[in-house]
């Protein structure tokens, strides 16, 4: 190859034809292939071509032979050359994009085909010996190595006026673009402002609008998505794709224009989500709006008279777009009074009715509930930012209209089929779901005309019957929509009742009859993944709202043991839950009955309320990093509260309008609400406490007082830093105050220590009584013991038998009195011939003469006449009954 390009190197005259020559003879000699060795030598040959075409137009038949060329896979002679030439082959791919500065048309095109051959290759018939094909992918990951695509990119630049080349580059970058890091290269090179600015250049084939949103596509799916749409987020660009977008939706009649039209629309989508995009500017946003309420609305436009909807697929899939699009642009606020004007609210509630008409010259019944579904999730997006429009369309109205015929009895099967269409195949759950939706932005925004107008409907009667019918589907199937749907019906009950009495009132003990059941919910269901855990919060919040400040409501609450079921709930110790339901607890306090309720209750292993609440309050102060030592006893007297983050904040000069640090951590922690709960029920003859627990006991008492002087420390230390000296007067007070609060901790401390040192006095007493007990136990077995010793020697010892009987009959003579009486008789206690030392007991059984020959103990009373059998008393008398062998007379056996 060096013999080969030596004759381009000087330049002599007549080596025209010479030089052709040569490279007639390279085209044949490597016709089959190129080898990976030869490919620099090759690249330097057609880099000389590419300045030589420029004054010679001869070059320009070679140059594309060897460009084809190089389209074939390339040649190795090892397994390694592969690896070994990497660098040297990804540098000379990287030159076919610098070889399109050759002013030529047919090169150029022949370089597109070059890259193209990379993923489409037809190897040669002719196989050489001794050469092996690289693999398939080879060329392509060379190209991605070697930058090839930017360079393709920035060479659009040159090929801007000739149509046929830029649609072979666009082709080109088309297969390029399939591969992320190519994707990443193109983006690098501002590919995307670049290829969509250049959408509507003439272009009678068509190629050039579909290569280009291939391209687009590829980019927006390969690369940050973010990035792109910068790039597209230009005036050129977005008037580039309004225009493109618009002449396919008025003069394309094909399949293929329709679907390109969609898919022009979803990149305007994309670019919508940005903000800072000139959508409005370039009065796409307005064209779109009225594209969306075309059918719906009848507005004069020029639109009107040159579009229709054909029904069709692509059609149903564009107006779906147009109704994600309306949502995408009421994000931006500057939309707004677009939306406004174009009656996108009166056109969303033409979906929010039964389908009277299914599939009549109109949507089929299926695409008609996809509409539906997706027109009703838009309008939660627009209607909160368009409130007066859906007061003067009776939002209200209609969606509890449309509600009630959620539960109505209509012959109705949802097809399910769509993404919001989940979970409503044979029912009416998707449009139940999506209707609250609606109604709970709406009533969240707290507009007093739109609650009003909404409970004056008898929406409260209504969503209380919602939320019936929804537990009665849970009972049979518990899924996340029919969860959903009981969550949004509890909020929007509390955000309608909070500040209102009389609908209080009207959700009253019915809508408590609804809560009970989901506050005895499995705890086990916190965790299921399908919403329960939200829709425990929702009844929470729904109780604060709904029943508390209504006096009915809250007794009827108590009478069915609510507040058993709010404790229960505190000892499962939820982090996230503990806190609203001590807010629930202290505000039901207010309540008389409320205390009664919270002191009888009996937790896990007897465990009172109380108990439960000192546990809480030393969980809290462990998280908090409160100090204190392994009993729980104050070690600071000045800072008995304050926490890790408040030591480490240290002291921050704040303005006087602004709370503190110990202000705030009022509000984010739960000790507050604990100490207001121990107040309301008394800090007095609390059962089931240990001591530890009076130990944390006594802080808690004084937790006010602690708080107070931790506020007036932050003070002082606050006008230490700021270098600002009170008056005297002042001054002393604040000396005072100080002094007071440590005084306080002191006493704290004091009281604590007293009551660990009593608590271990009475462990050391109640240790020795039980020592002394188990001291009994071991001397009475040591007697008995002793005494069965003695029995054992009594026994086998005759000797010893003898002088325990002595001793017995001593015992027994010097225990009788000493004084005998002169007509008193005396009797022997001794059986002759006993030989036993044990003392008779006091029973003595004496068995003679049996019952069935004497007649019974009442054989002469007058019971024994009328022979009645007596059952269930002691008297029976039974005929069969089995006499035992008579015993001899006078026999006398003693036990």
């Amino acid at each position: 190859t060096n013999a080969i390009i030596a004759p381009f190197s000087p330049p002599q005259n007549n080596l025209e034809e010479k030089q052709l020559q040569i490279l007639q003879k390279v085209v044949t000699h490597f016709e089959n292939g190129l080898l990976l060795k030869d490919l620099a030598e090759i690249f330097k040959i057609l880099n000389l071509c590419a300045e030589k075409i420029q004054d010679q137009e001869a070059f320009i038949e070679p140059t594309c032979e060897i460009l084809k060329i190089c389209g074939l896979p390339f040649l190795k002679n090892k397994l390694s050359d592969e690896i070994n030439y990497t660098k040297t082959v990804s540098e000379s791919i990287a030159q076919l994009g610098y070889l399109m500065r050759v002013p030529s048309s047919q090169v150029r095109i022949q370089i597109c085909k070059c890259i193209i051959s990379f993923y489409d290759a037809k190897p040669p018939r002719k196989q050489l010996s001794g050469y092996q094909r690289t693999v398939a992918n080879y060329k392509i990951q060379m190209a991605e190595l070697g930058g090839l695509a930017e360079t393709l990119i920035l060479s659009l630049a040159l090929v801007e006026n000739q149509l046929a080349e830029k649609l072979w580059v666009l082709k080109a970058l088309q297969h390029l673009s399939s591969s992320g890091v190519n994707c990443k290269l193109m983006m690098k090179a501002q590919a995307a402002s670049r290829i969509c600015s250049h959408l509507n250049d003439v272009d009678p084939s068509g190629q050039l609008l579909f290569r280009s949103s291939e391209i687009l596509w590829n980019l927006l799916e390969n690369t940050p998505k973010e990035e792109i749409v910068n790039q597209l987020s230009n005036l050129e660009c977005i008037y580039a794709l309004k225009e493109a977008f618009m002449n396919l939706l008025m003069h394309g009649f094909r399949h293929y224009d329709r679907q390109l039209r969609n898919d022009l629309l979803v990149i305007a989508t994309l670019i919508a989500e940005n903000l800072e995009a000139p959508m409005i500017e370039s009065g796409f946003t307005k064209q779109l709006i009225l594209l969306a309420t075309f059918s719906e609305v009848k507005i004069y436009n020029h639109l009107s008279r040159g579009f229709k909807f054909t029904y069709s697929y692509e059609d149903f899939e564009m107006k779906k777009l147009l109704f994600n699009i309306v949502a995408v642009l009421a994000k931006d606020l500057c939309a707004v009074q677009l939306l406004s004007e174009g009656k996108v609210i009166l056109a969303l509630f033409y979906y929010v009715k039964p389908n009277e008409k299914p599939g009549v010259h109109d949507w089929s019944a299926a695409q008609y509930e996809e509409l539906q579904l997706h027109a009703i999730a838009t309008l939660a997006s627009v209607a909160p930012l368009l409130i007066d429009d859906y007061m003067t369309c009776q939002g209200n109205t209609r969606l509890l209209m449309f509600l009630e015929w959620c539960v109505g009895q209509d012959p109705f099967f949802g097809q399910g089929n769509s993404f919001h269409g989940t979970g409503g195949r044979g029912n009416k759950l998707a449009q139940m779901r999506y209707s609250l939706r609606v109604l709970r932005p709406v009533v969240s925004l707290c507009d007093d005309a739109v609650n009003l107008d909404l409970c004056d409907q008898g929406a409260i009667s209504q969503l209380l019957d919602l939320l019936k019918y929804a537990a009665n589907l849970s009972k049979e199937k518990e899924d996340a929509i029919v969860l959903e749907i009981q969550t949004d019906i509890l909020l929007i009950l509390s955000i309608v009742c909070e500040n209102d009495l009389h609908r209080k009132e009207l959700f009253g003990c019915e809508g408590v009859d609804i809560l009970i059941p989901l506050l005895k919910m499995d705890p086990k269901k916190f965790y299921s993944g399908l919403g329960h855990n939200r829709l425990l919060f929702s009844t929470l919040d729904c109780l604060w709202c709904c029943v508390m400040g209504c006096y009915i409501a809250e007794d009827y609450f108590l009478e069915r043991e609510g507040i058993f079921l709010l404790l229960d709930l505190l000892a499962l110790k939820q982090k996230n839950m503990c806190n609203l339901i001590l807010g629930i607890l202290v505000e039901f306090c207010d309540n008389h009955k409320t205390t009664s309720h919270i002191s009888t209750w009996r937790g896990h292993k007897d465990q009172t309320a109380a108990s439960l609440l000192i546990q809480l309050w030393r969980q809290e102060e462990k998280e908090l990093g409160v100090i204190q030592d392994s009993n729980g006893k104050i070690i600071d007297p000045k800072k008995p509260l304050v926490t890790s983050f408040q030591k480490q904040q240290g002291v921050i000069s704040m303005p006087a309008n602004c709370p503190s640090i110990a202000i705030l951590e009022v509000s984010e922690n739960m000790r507050a609400k604990i100490y207001s709960l121990l107040y309301k029920i008394g800090f007095e003859n609390l059962p089931g406490l240990s001591a530890k627990d009076f130990v944390t006991l006594a802080i808690i008492r004084r937790y006010l007082d602690f708080k107070v002087g931790e506020v007036w420390n932050e003070v002082l230390a606050e006008l230490k830093e700021e270098e600002f000296r009170p008056v005297t007067p002042d001054q002393e007070a604040m000396k005072v105050i100080s002094e007071v609060t440590e005084s306080v901790g002191k006493m704290v401390a004091a009281l604590q220590k007293e009551m660990l040192e009593s608590h271990q006095h009475q462990e050391l007493q109640e240790e020795e009584r039980i020592y002394t007990k188990i001291q009994g136990i071991h001397k009475q077995r040591e007697m008995v013991n002793k005494s069965w010793e003695n029995f054992l020697t009594r026994t086998s010892n005759y000797e010893a038998l003898k002088k325990a009987k002595r001793l017995q009959e001593k015992s027994i003579e010097a225990s009788r009195s000493k004084s005998k009486s002169q007509n008193a008789t005396t009797h022997s206690t001794e059986i002759k011939g006993l030989n036993t030392t044990v003392t008779s007991g006091r029973l003595v059984t004496v068995e003679s003469t049996p019952s069935q020959l004497t007649g019974g103990p009442l054989a002469d009373t007058d019971l024994s006449l009328g022979k009645i059998s007596v059952r269930g008393g002691a008297l029976k008398k039974i005929k069969g009954v089995k006499v035992l062998d008579p015993f001899k007379k006078d026999s006398v056996s003693i036990k």
